[in-house]
């Protein structure tokens, strides 16, 4: 079976020699042609065993393996087709004893790490306070996916401890034979650039070297790669800037941008048909994306028709927003489309609240993808469990959860308290003195790496709250919705909901995007630097570019930046009210902000 590719997807198939950049917008059928570069490989002269393919995810290796096996049926070839992780674990495997290892190591967690950075800090006597443990993890990643050279011998007293809990950390983990994920990448980097002999001998075992996603590696994969490559120079890459949203990883698409500056005789070749998306869809996307000034310009294109206008609705508030986004679902429905033709994309994980409680109410199926239901998250439950105790001291599961979750003192405080003030505070206002009498957010701190989404999830908590006088009403309508809550199995025929990040690599036939607000998208922590603003775009970009069909924008209090980005002429522009649905003028009633 041979892929059927278009000029451009072609000729980036057949080239087989020298350093070659694809630039993929998207939709453009990325996955289509590096499958098909492979295969052109494996069809030549070039032994399987010459060639590897890196991916970034599970998935996408998964895929690709499935479509060349699909393909090149019963014919033996084993090129290296994996997540540069586990590429990297292959080669510390065979270079274990460099670091005083054995072959049987054992790779650290997050959680693994976690408890020893923590026992490491208990054994020096070091305050949490000033040494929280997830904040020392995340500075150990930094150092070991930048690079970064660790000295105890420094000016400032906080940076000579951190460089000594970072030694003793290293020293732990030989140890115990244990490396942790960061050292997949970093560790066989160290030894390329100290050994040559070692560097020379992956340089001549691998004679090609392709890696899919380029747009998000970080530094230490950077130097993995060029390292690999340096010798034969035989290095594809393909990717999207546009589509760069993770930084908050270490990513850094300037290493995208800058690929022909490392190498200055690359072949560099555009995809920019695209075949998932109408034309309206492609215009409206692609003219926001062209405000970024940092960036590979495409003029994406496709043969498919205009479609329909983007629509933009207007509304009130958050549950209105949610209410509104049910009502036109359920429309859809009646015309014929599918559940699972429909997906809601937002920023944050605090924005399905809302929505997950109209789509409790309206009877629509749904599924978080890729994430925990609202009231399942565990800080969402340990509030609950709180208010709940205060007004049924008899509800052992909830006392339970307080023992457990917190130091002795902390919890019986609580115990003791709790019901003797239901009769005195609001809902918000015990919600505040467990928070206070805990000092929760320091606790979420100390123990969570996702801390900042975690605080804004008890924030959505606390506004959902304020909007009810009677607390049994409150504790009723999160009872039956936690009672809906598990999920036992996928469910095939529901809408999914997700964050932007969790949509990448994804497409549907109906994308809802939900507040589209100044604050929200673009995020409010993304306003001071041009870098963030852009990635902000980006991550825009990428959830418009999920709709094949049809592209619902939904916004309330005051509209996105990047609404006033998009043609009017595109835009159909609705505003909800206590009155009813106003078709409106796009340029008339939406402000534009510079």
């Amino acid at each position: 079976m041979e892929l059927k590719l278009n000029l451009k997807q072609q000729e980036a198939a057949e080239h087989k020699d020298g350093p070659l950049l694809i630039t993929a917008g998207a939709g453009s059928g990325k996955t289509k042609t590096l499958v098909s570069r492979l295969l052109k490989l494996l069809e030549s002269d070039v032994i399987p065993e010459k060639i590897v393919a890196i991916t970034f995810t599970n998935k996408a290796a998964n895929e690709i393996k499935k479509r060349v096996a699909a393909i090149k049926k019963n014919q033996n070839y084993q090129p290296f087709i994996g997540t540069i992780h586990s590429f990297g674990a292959q080669i510390i495997k065979q270079e274990a004893p460099y670091f005083g290892r054995t072959k049987n190591f054992t790779i650290f967690d997050d959680e693994d790490s976690l408890s020893l950075i923590k026992r490491i800090l208990k054994d020096r006597d070091l305050p949490k306070e000033r040494f929280n443990p997830l904040a020392i993890m995340a500075k150990i990643s930094d150092i070991k996916s930048e690079l970064k050279d660790v000295g105890e011998e420094n000016e400032n007293a906080y940076d000579s401890k951190l460089a000594a809990i970072f030694n003793v950390y290293e020293s732990e983990l030989k140890k115990n034979n244990a490396f942790d994920f960061d050292d997949l990448i970093e560790k066989p980097v160290r030894i390329f650039q100290k050994e040559k002999d070692v560097l020379e001998k992956y340089q001549k075992k691998f004679d090609y070297i392709m890696v899919d996603e380029y747009q998000d590696i970080n530094i230490a994969q950077y130097f993995l790669i060029k390292l690999l490559a340096q010798k034969h120079g035989n290095i594809f890459v393909i990717g999207d800037d546009a589509q760069s949203i993770y930084s908050f990883r270490g990513s850094d698409f300037r290493i995208f941008l800058n690929f022909d500056h490392d190498w200055p005789e690359a072949k560099i070749i555009k995809l920019e048909e695209n075949y998932r998306s109408d034309g309206n869809i492609i215009k409206a996307s692609s003219s926001l994306i062209k405000n970024n000034s940092l960036q590979k310009p495409k003029d994406l294109w496709t043969k498919n028709q205009d479609g329909e206008s983007i629509k933009v609705f207007a509304y009130q508030d958050a549950e209105q927003e949610a209410w509104g986004i049910c009502e036109n679902i359920l429309e859809k429905i009646k015309n014929g489309d599918k559940l699972e033709d429909m997906a809601i994309l937002y920023r944050t994980n605090a924005q399905s609240r809302a929505i997950e409680q109209a789509f409790l109410q309206n009877k629509i199926p749904y599924e978080i993808f890729g994430g925990l239901k609202f009231y399942g998250r565990k800080e969402i439950k340990d509030l609950v469990a709180g208010i709940r105790f205060a007004f049924n001291p008899n509800d052992s599961v909830s006392a339970e959860r307080i023992k457990k979750t917190f130091k002795r003192e902390k919890g019986l405080y609580l115990l003791d308290n709790l019901p003797r003030l239901a009769g005195e505070l609001s809902i918000v206002e015990l919600i505040n003195f467990f928070m206070e009498s805990t000092d929760y957010f320091a606790y979420l701190e100390n123990n969570f790496r996702n801390y900042n989404d975690r605080k804004e999830n008890i924030r959505e908590l606390i506004n959902f709250a304020a909007s009810y006088q009677n607390p049994h009403d409150f504790l009723e309508n999160i009872s039956l919705m936690s009672a809906s809550d598990g999920k036992p199995k996928l469910i095939t025929e529901s809408v999914k909901l997700m964050t932007i990040h969790m949509a990448k690599g994804l497409e549907f036939k109906n994308i809802f995007i939900a507040g589209c607000n100044e604050g929200l998208l673009p995020h409010e922590q993304s306003l001071i630097k041009k870098d963030d603003l852009e990635e902000e775009r980006r991550l825009m970009y990428v959830a418009m570019t999920r709709a094949k069909k049809n592209l619902f924008i939904n916004f309330y209090n005051l509209p996105s930046r990047f609404l006033g980005e998009l043609p009017p002429e595109l835009i159909e522009f609705k505003k909800v009210s206590e009155y009813g649905i106003e078709n409106k003028d796009w340029d008339e009633d939406t402000i534009y902000l510079e």
